[in-house]
């Protein structure tokens, strides 16, 4: 079969752009899912090339799902040990996910879950994984294809297109708007079923051109903890933790979810808002722009960075931008604000900034998608 030289470009981007890979650098390749291997393969490569050491590490959800049906809490604790080590020990990270079932992990229950996440996601990634050169990426799959409603070969070029975007340029384009950010008090959000204001003063913003994420295109901060005040209709699925979740809702005051429903397994939406007392609080504000995502793929990833978007996380606050919340969950929760979705207002210190998904400033206007293609 012919090689796709996509996916050859894909992983040099990502080991030379993405994560900088130099002579000598030790680099974790991770994984997940038997569709994902054709781009693993080509990463280890492009590491090998690239001077650097790796270490590459199959994994899988159904894997995941079998160790923690049984395992206990301290069987997790060490495996998390374990991993904390390798991870510790390495100069970068680099994940693809081509999940075959993303839905793995929802026959276990919160419990389990919740451990998983304390137990391992917190001590391994958040707490060290974040603190490196690291990139996670998806790939495509016919599983992504199918929650997309697309070809498998549609969906190929969707993604394709999103990941080999010019990151360079977005990245310059990108600086008008986090300079503004850095300079804005008040932020107001306005669309159908929302009325939503807080204040991100004083909390740094960051440009996501292509270092962390693949695909990547937002602008990001996090509300003062304290400060919102409002309610929001997120009117995109999402899907966390193995379960899908529909037009999730949320009312705040004082910066804590007050009120929160989802039309699709509202009982547990509950029960990740009760698994501490970050889960009430929100750890990011963002603003999507990137032009070839332009529908949401039920992939937080992909669907985060939609050109013309907004998202907000609830829980754990990222310390590039840290608003003083911690948390076991990141879940980030988006709204399109395009005219077909009903359009929406963004306001920074009482000037309009976007309007229907469009930035309407000029010094901004480079964001807009026609000017990122």
């Amino acid at each position: 079969m012919k090689r796709d030289e996509r996916i050859v470009k894909l992983a040099e981007n990502v080991v030379n752009y993405s994560i900088e890979v130099k002579k000598g650098d030790k680099v974790y390749v991770e994984c997940f899912g038997q569709s994902a291997l054709p781009l693993f393969e080509e990463l280890i490569a492009a590491v090998i090339r690239a001077g650097g050491v790796p270490f590459y590490f199959c994994n899988d959800n159904a894997f995941i799902k079998d160790f923690l049906r049984d395992a206990t809490a301290e069987q997790i604790k060490a495996y998390a040990d374990m991993h904390r080590k390798i991870m510790e020990s390495v100069d970068a990270y680099v994940a693809v996910r081509g999940f075959d079932d993303i839905f793995a992990l929802s026959e276990l229950s919160m419990e389990k879950n919740t451990l998983w996440s304390k137990g391992f996601g917190e001590k391994v990634h958040t707490q060290v994984r974040l603190n490196k050169r690291w990139c996670v990426m998806r790939f495509p799959n016919v599983t992504m294809a199918a929650m997309s409603k697309m070809s498998l070969k549609d969906f190929e070029d969707f993604y394709f297109n999103a990941c080999l975007l010019d990151y360079r340029k977005m990245g310059e384009a990108m600086t008008a708007l986090q300079k503004l950010m850095e300079k804005t008090d008040k932020v107001k959000i306005i669309a159908p079923d929302t009325h939503l204001e807080f204040s991100i003063k004083g909390i740094p913003v960051v440009k996501s051109e292509g270092k962390r994420n693949i695909p990547d295109g937002e602008v990001y901060t996090a509300p003062v903890k304290d400060s919102i005040n409002g309610y929001v209709q997120f009117n995109t699925d999402s899907a966390y933790r193995g379960t899908v979740f529909s037009r999730i809702r949320l009312e705040f005051e004082k910066g804590k979810i007050v009120k929160a429903t989802s039309q699709l397994n509202d009982n547990i939406l509950q029960d990740i808002l009760e698994t501490d007392e970050g889960s009430r609080y929100m750890g990011e504000f963002a603003l999507g722009v990137n032009p070839h995502i332009t529908h949401p793929i039920l992939d937080i990833l992909f669907d985060e960075k939609i050109g013309g978007s907004f998202h907000m996380a609830i829980g754990n606050a990222y310390d590039f931008a840290f608003n003083g919340n911690r948390s076991a969950n990141h879940w980030d929760l988006i709204q399109m604000q395009d005219a077909a979705h009903g359009g929406g207002e963004i306001w920074f210190d009482d000037v309009l900034i976007r309007k229907d998904g469009l930035f309407v400033l000029p010094e901004l206007e480079c964001l807009n998608p026609n000017n990122l293609k």
